[in-house]
């Protein structure tokens, strides 16, 4: 829980989650299922939500993880049609499904959006015994980061706010009172040279 405001939920295992959320999936079968849910005053489409948590294009660590550990086909480069190289395979006005594959897992992504809360879901299906042996343990560093990815997504969509005099500064540089009854105008001596 981070302040009073923000507090994560999660469910592991498609058993704990609700058939509303499976049924968005895109996979013939869901081997493994998760769900965070973050409470946020921050407010965006799913689209934005997704960007904001994942960017348009992976990151070094995303590759890493999605490319040279789980062997993800990702598209290169910016596109409309992908969100950090995952395609757009779904979507509706709360959730956009983002999906990839490799020779041994298929895989989801799904951000749904609704009143105070934005949630990611994660489905895959194993394609092959690899999937079975690979993803376990890697699910749990998995769990472990994805808190964070939600609550950095939160940030990037609804970014604290300063008070008015401090971002002010910051924004404009320091002010000058003006000239009045409170505040008379002296001149500066000029060094001397």
């Amino acid at each position: 829980m981070k302040g009073n405001s923000e507090m994560i939920t999660s469910r592991v295992g498609a058993r704990n989650l609700p058939e509303s959320v499976l049924t968005l999936s895109s996979l013939p079968a869901i081997d493994y299922a998760d769900h965070f849910a973050l409470t946020t005053g921050a407010d965006a489409v799913p689209e934005r939500w997704a960007r904001a948590m994942f960017g348009d294009v992976p990151s070094p660590g995303e590759r890493f993880i999605w490319r040279g550990l789980l062997g993800l086909r990702l598209s290169r480069g910016r596109s409309p049609a992908t969100v950090a190289g995952w395609r757009i395979a779904g979507r509706g006005d709360d959730w956009i499904l983002l999906e990839t594959a490799s020779w041994f897992l298929t895989c989801n992504l799904l951000v749904q959006t609704a009143a105070g809360k934005v949630s990611l879901g994660t489905f895959l299906h194993y394609r092959r015994l690899w999937g079975r042996i690979v993803w376990p343990p890697l699910s749990a560093v998995h769990r472990c980061l994805t808190p964070g990815v939600l609550r950095k997504a939160a940030a990037v969509i609804s970014p604290r706010r300063e008070p008015g005099a401090a971002r002010a500064r910051r924004e404009h540089g320091p002010s000058t009172p003006e000239p009045g009854p409170s505040s008379p105008v002296r001149s500066r001596p000029r060094p001397s040279r």
